[in-house]
């Protein structure tokens, strides 16, 4: 299983970026997907999630309204379009195997299957 993130930088407050996750090495159209991120000096914080299909997504409240998960299954690639973006938003955003509905509770890798590397997100003036 691989999972390469692409597509961070640096961006200013209220701008946009999308986000790609290039999924090999499984059959990516039968994985539900997620979007997982950490800020400096602090814990894992779920992002979004989406099913196999793509019909069925979840945000977190801090996602919902701004950010738009999807999927290409034929190219075997997961976004996260962000828009709006705030200087909270400045974290390194990984995508994950796996499904989160959401909840109270803090999160861990070991909610989710396998892990891309990451890609850092910096919203900034």
């Amino acid at each position: 299983v691989q999972l390469v993130e692409s597509g961070g930088g640096l961006v200013e407050p209220g701008g946009s970026l999308r986000l790609s996750c290039a999924a090999s090495g499984f059959t990516f159209s039968t994985y539900s997907m997620s979007w997982v991120r950490q800020a400096p000096g602090k814990g894992l914080e779920w992002v979004s999630s989406i099913n196999d299909h793509g019909t069925n997504t979840y945000y977190a409240g801090s996602a919902k309204g701004r950010f738009t998960i999807s999927r290409d299954n034929a190219k075997n690639t997961l976004y996260l379009q962000m828009n709006v973006l705030k200087t909270e938003d400045t974290a390194v955003y990984y995508c994950a195997t796996g499904i989160y509905y959401g909840g109270s509770r803090s999160i861990e890798r070991s909610d989710f299957g396998s892990w891309g590397q990451g890609t850092q997100v910096t919203v900034s003036s």
